[in-house]
């Protein structure tokens, strides 16, 4: 191993990067019964820690690699703190960047002075298309995170983190995509105070770092998450995952409803609004005092970024209360008879309700769809218990995505009669949760590829701010022509996921046989 320590005590980094505070979260630590401290790297030049690891390889290229240039593959942070280090220096810096990159990140991108090649529609793709660029071109490839100058460059966090701590912290919580930021922090906090704990966070559908550490060895993911799309990394760093294995202590990881609750309680203590990745290290934090019944301690969570999408911030909204226990979203069932409403409403007692939805019926049961708020798990049970004892059977739904993503806005409409004209006996409805690139005509593909007999009976898409588009789909569809479905959907190669036996869907859309 390459001495990190001196490396990071040599980085330079404050040509362009500044010290950032440790700002105590009065809020999440009076709440959490610990002494939360937040590292603002959210503060940085282009809202990211990602300039100091970037700065600080370019830093040290030779006269004659500047005049060639850089080239870096991203499709956020470390793509601005390529281009403003560039700037800095003088020299020509192209980003690679995908298709599938919303607007605003190449627009700051070329705000400060970078070239935007995209292509491709993953970080995959981009990034072999910036090697293939670099040895043709001559340019010098920047890695966002398995170059021990990137690494140290990141590290100097963790010198300012222990500089600004009247005492050592307990614990210091990091996200983890590639592993830089955790590889710079865990090598200098654990060549001075071995006995800080250094936690990585990843998100459950992004864990290479944490399956790797399991299984010793570097594991390739098939497929990422990409709600916190800047820790969306198939497999680790080779350097990163060495230092990892000596210098980490443990592994967090958390789901997209508890990001987006760090993210509401970092605004409440501070008013800003972090990034899914710039929270992850709160998110962690969070889970990780809770599973450990911590009390009375330091803890630091490195903020790492800021570069958040307006579009998605309705969608943090709505998951926040559930990320935090403090909301629950079920269905209850009800008599359908008079009073039974007011019965129901005599049940939740006090509690304030975040959304109703209720259609008539027919038949005698009816169901309705609600959202409402809690304490804790412990309060959810509670009312689960006396909805059941008061007579209305009733379905968690806080778990179960096709209810919080599609179902929450569709609740109302079963397949009509009519349908049965639409085709011949043995005809069934199938549905199905799709992921679209967000994209022009990734919608149409999906349209003009259907085979004309099969008719679309269900159709929602919410648009929040991702790579990614999701939609859910019910399609009418023969049992002959089941096969060909399975078919259609293998060349179509969107992600999916079938529904059709959601009991979410039975209660509020109609799964039958039509």
């Amino acid at each position: 191993m390459d001495n990190y320590l001196q490396r990071i005590l040599r980085a330079r980094v404050y040509d362009v990067a500044q010290e950032t505070p440790l700002e105590l979260a009065k809020n999440l630590s009076r709440r959490l019964n610990n002494q939360i401290w937040l590292k603002r790297e959210d503060l940085q030049p282009v809202f990211s820690f990602k300039l100091r690891g970037a700065y600080n390889r370019m830093a040290l290229l030779s006269e004659e690699e500047l005049q060639r240039g850089v080239i870096a593959s991203s499709a956020g942070n470390h793509a601005q703190g390529v281009a403003l280090s560039a700037s800095h220096l003088n020299c020509r810096a192209v980003i690679v960047m995908p298709v599938t990159t919303p607007e605003m990140k190449t627009r700051a991108v070329r705000a400060l002075g970078a070239e935007v090649a995209l292509h491709g529609e993953t970080y995959d793709e981009a990034y072999k298309e910036a090697h293939h660029r670099s040895v043709t071109e001559g340019l010098t490839f920047i890695h966002p995170f398995d170059d021990p100058e990137v690494i140290a460059g990141q590290g100097t966090i963790a010198l300012e983190i222990l500089r600004q701590s009247k005492q050592p912290p307990d614990a210091i919580y990091v996200a983890v995509g590639g592993g830089g930021l955790i590889g710079g922090i865990a090598s200098y906090v654990k060549s001075l105070w071995p006995k800080v704990e250094v936690i990585g966070v990843e998100p459950h559908d992004a864990a290479a770092m944490t399956l790797s550490l399991e299984a010793g060895e570097r594991i390739e993911l098939t497929k990422v998450g990409l709600f916190a799309d800047g820790v969306a990394v198939r497999q680790v760093g080779v350097h990163t995952f060495s230092i990892a294995q000596m210098h980490v202590d443990s592994m967090v990881t958390v789901s997209t409803d508890e990001i987006c609750a760090a993210i509401k309680d970092v605004f409440e203590d501070t008013r800003s609004i972090l990034e899914p990745a710039g929270a992850l290290a709160i998110a962690g934090m969070k889970a990780d005092i809770a599973k450990r019944d911590l009390h009375d301690r330091n803890l630091v969570a490195v903020a790492c970024g800021a570069n958040m999408n307006f579009d998605r911030l309705r969608f943090v909204a709505e998951r926040a209360e559930l990320g935090e226990e403090r909301e629950t979203m079920l269905a209850v069932e009800i008599p359908e008879q008079a009073g039974s409403l007011r019965k129901l409403c005599d049940a939740l007692g006090d509690r304030s309700l975040t959304e109703f939805s209720y259609r008539m019926a027919e038949g005698h049961r009816a169901h309705i769809f609600m959202g409402v708020q809690v304490e804790n798990i412990e309060d959810r049970n509670k009312l689960l218990t006396r909805l059941q004892t008061s007579g209305f059977p009733c379905l968690d739904l806080s778990d179960d995505e096709l209810a919080k993503m599609h179902l929450r806005h569709m609740v109302g409409g079963r397949l009509p009669a009519s349908a049965k004209d639409l085709c011949r006996n043995g005809c069934r409805e199938l549905l199905y949760r799709f992921e679209f690139p967000e994209r022009p005509g990734a919608l149409m593909t999906f349209v003009n590829t259907l085979n004309p007999e099969w008719s679309i009976s269900i159709f929602h898409y919410r648009n929040h701010g991702a790579d990614v588009g999701k939609i859910v789909v019910g399609v009418l569809v023969q049992e002959s022509e089941v096969a060909d479905w399975k078919r259609f959907l293998d060349e179509l190669g969107y992600p999916s996921w079938e529904e059709t036996g959601n009991p979410a869907y039975d209660l509020f859309l109609g799964a039958q046989t039509v």
